[in-house]
């Protein structure tokens, strides 16, 4: 009786992994269907890290709209979709939507051998996939200043050998050199000791919220002739301490945001007539790097 027991138990275990294993890989699909990367790791990853592993035990809460809906159970499958998944709801900590991430990180493009910094690492999950990304020979240092989240991370990102998880203030405490450096909480301009971070190519994407009611993405590339940048696309995250508090004196229109094409250190120019926004010692052109104003 109880060889038979186990035997069905081994089965229906088999059939339960078989399932979730299924939604993963279309999960996978869909993302990278989304991020239009040439990429084919891009899927590849998304189907290999297991969501489930960076969000506690289920049920999960997810965000919808302005309100709250929980899981019917801990069935993984219910969180390989489009969702925000809530990690701290006293602090609005969530697991990020996935299709915004599969965007930006098909934008940025990982490549093996390149070094990532993942500022505002939360408990983990996209630090895994950017590991995974640079691999082999490549290596992510993922800061979280949320001393719970940090340890969440610490613990979840264990086996991934090339990642470095740090309890810690990106900054205050400045960044390391980076190919790539990816920033998952709201500034009002990136810090000048985080440009200064970037190699030559390297890129950075980070949401931009120059003021209260402008939230945009922006991609950050690192030229020979400046750091050029693209806002591509709405985005909100919370706030980055530190880093998220515009002067008061800062004004800007969303449209005027929108034609930023450079980023300037006022150490290295003084704002001219093409500033769309200065903000601290940093400030943004509608002057592209090769000269031409954008309209």
């Amino acid at each position: 009786m109880g060889e038979r027991d186990n035997s069905a138990n081994r089965a229906i275990f088999s059939r339960d992994m078989t399932r979730i294993a299924e939604a993963r890989k279309f999960y996978a699909r869909l993302m990278a269907a989304n991020a239009g990367s040439a990429d084919p790791r891009l899927e590849d990853v998304f189907a290999a890290v297991p969501r489930e592993a960076f969000l506690g035990p289920g049920p999960w809460t997810v965000v919808a709209g302005n309100g709250k809906v929980e899981t019917p159970s801990a069935d993984p499958v219910h969180i390989y979709q489009n969702v925000l998944v809530s990690l701290d709801a006293e602090k609005g900590i969530n697991n990020g939507e996935p299709f915004l991430h599969a965007m930006w990180i098909g934008k940025v493009a990982p490549k093996p051998g390149e070094a990532v910094t993942h500022v505002g690492a939360g408990s983990g999950y996209y630090t895994a996939l950017l590991a995974k990304l640079v691999s082999p020979g490549g290596a992510v240092t993922a800061f979280e200043l949320d001393s719970s989240l940090a340890d969440r991370a610490s613990k979840n990102l264990e086996a991934y050998g090339n990642v470095t998880a740090i309890h810690g203030d990106a900054v205050v405490g400045g960044l390391p050199p980076s190919d790539i450096i990816y920033v998952n909480a709201g500034v009002a301009a990136p810090p000048a000791e985080w440009l200064k971070a970037l190699k030559p190519g390297g890129r950075m994407v980070f949401p931009w919220r120059p003021a209260e009611r402008i939230g945009l993405a922006v991609m950050v590339t690192r030229t020979d002739k400046g750091f050029a940048c693209d806002p591509f696309m709405r985005s909100w995250f919370i706030p980055c301490i530190g880093a998220s508090a515009a002067t008061p004196s800062t004004k800007i229109h969303r449209d005027k945001a929108a034609r930023s094409r450079k980023i300037w250190l006022t150490a290295d120019k003084a704002p001219d007539r093409t500033a769309t926004a200065v903000i601290g010692d940093v400030w943004f052109s509608s002057q592209d790097v090769g000269g031409r104003r954008s309209q």
